[in-house]
């Protein structure tokens, strides 16, 4: 009776591992010494590891979601965002009206000084007047008010794609890790299985006394390497519980994401990285002060209605116009506007900069995933095949008494590293394809 082992499944839900599914059972799962004991144990550890997985949980998907959802950064960007688009409307409209009171022509000497009712020309003012800034200054500042929109936009935009990339990263070395833990709890059995065989064995005369040694001191090394595991676990546990609350502390379903790495498109599309997206909001802020001013080198005008009332004669209404002389135009406007021509040449000079930045950040990380694709395609095809045989040829000499237990326990040893070795690259590509499938804003 044959039954499953967690590689095999691993094999046949994971495409990447699928040339490996031909390649022999590894080596230091066979029975050791009894074949249906010990595969019926591991029959039951596998479903063990799987039941989590298939009960209900955190997926890889649903964890960006919740990351998004419960972001504090996220909050924070979108009240900003709020905030702007509110205050939008009140860029291009008029300054609110002056009202002023007051009285006039009070006398301060003679018989009536500081009497406010004997002498005619004493009068009480009441007076309202408005400003009218020139409609080009409005204009230029309801475009800096949009921009303003529009780049707290963008940042949103990055900001939200960010939280999700660091969420499924966050996931991604949850899983890898708990796939790492699986195979040493797994080597770890099949050590307390050889350290409970070997006694009788040695009583028998088939062994040697330090080969119990031996297998004590693998047993110690496993748990070093599990302890290991447990703490990169628990930082991708925390990790993941700071982005998606509570529920970072359930059970994952689902596999990471098989997302393909288009290198050409991501390279036309480099224009449109996350961190890019600003500076073009930015750029037009800063195009909309120069245009502000250069509106004020055309002045602004206001209005004045005055109604005057006095003691002995008909009241008076009086009317004014107010301009403003813009005549020190070199001292205030010009410098003004070339510190934000300045201002726009910094901008273009650090999105230039960046985007050179990025690129070389995207090809360093393709070329990454080209060599890990490479190294990960040997590993499954002939790595793991070859460890397996040489297992399997220890295991098989010294079980007719031609070999060392030595020997088998550095095989099995080399076998559990190439495991890892695979879940390694696999994390590894894995988290790059997340990477560079979440660099462009949409």
């Amino acid at each position: 009776m044959h039954h499953p082992t967690l590689a095999g499944l691993r094999r046949a839900q994971d495409p990447a591992a699928a040339a490996a599914a031909s390649a022999p059972e590894p080596a230091f799962l066979l029975p050791w010494p009894s074949a249906h004991g010990t595969r019926c144990a591991l029959a039951l550890v596998v479903a063990a590891l799987l039941a989590p997985a298939q009960a209900a949980g955190l997926g890889m998907a649903e964890a960006a979601a919740l990351a998004r959802q419960q972001s504090p950064a996220l909050t924070a960007l979108q009240a900003s965002l709020s905030g702007s688009t509110l205050a939008r409307p009140a860029a291009a409209s008029l300054p609110d009206p002056r009202l002023s009171i007051g009285l006039e022509n009070i006398p301060v000497q003679g018989p009536d000084r500081y009497n406010l009712t004997r002498d005619a020309g004493t009068m009480q003012r009441l007076a309202l007047m408005q400003e009218m800034p020139n409609l080009a200054k409005r204009e230029a500042r309801s475009q800096l008010a949009q921009a303003r929109i529009e780049r707290d936009r963008l940042q949103l935009a990055a900001a939200e794609l960010g939280v999700r990339r660091e969420a499924l990263r966050a996931w991604v070395a949850v899983y890898y890790a708990q796939q790492r833990a699986a195979w040493l709890d797994r080597l770890q059995q099949q050590n307390t299985l050889l350290q409970q065989t070997l006694p009788p064995r040695i009583a028998a005369g088939a062994g040697m006394a330090a080969e119990l040694t031996m297998a004590r001191q693998e047993a110690l090394e496993i748990a070093d390497r599990q302890d290991e595991v447990a703490r990169d676990l628990a930082k991708a546990r925390a990790a993941l519980r700071r982005l998606v609350g509570p529920r970072g502390d359930e059970a994952l379903v689902g596999e990471p994401l098989a997302w393909a790495v288009e290198e050409q498109r991501l390279r036309e599309d480099l224009p449109r990285h996350t961190d890019l997206a600003p500076y073009d909001a930015m750029a037009a802020m800063a195009q909309a002060e120069i245009d502000e001013n250069r509106a004020e080198t055309r002045g602004d005008w206001s209005w004045e209605v005055a109604w005057s009332r006095r003691q002995r004669y008909d009241d008076m209404v009086s009317f004014q116009l107010s301009f403003d002389l813009p005549v020190r135009q070199a001292q205030r406007q010009t410098p003004q506007i070339a510190a934000r021509r300045q201002e726009l040449t910094r901008i273009a000079a650090e999105r230039e900069d960046l985007l050179r930045r990025r690129a070389e950040e995207v090809e360093t990380q393709l070329a990454e995933l080209r060599a890990l694709d490479a190294q990960a395609a040997r590993l499954q095809g002939q790595g793991l095949a070859l460890a397996d045989e040489r297992v399997a040829l220890t295991l098989a000499a010294y079980q007719a008494g031609r070999g060392e237990l030595g020997t088998v326990l550095a095989a099995r040893s080399a076998l559990l590293e190439l495991h890892l070795r695979a879940l390694a690259l696999d994390a590894e590509r894995s988290d790059l394809r997340v990477r560079l499938n979440t660099w462009i804003a949409e």
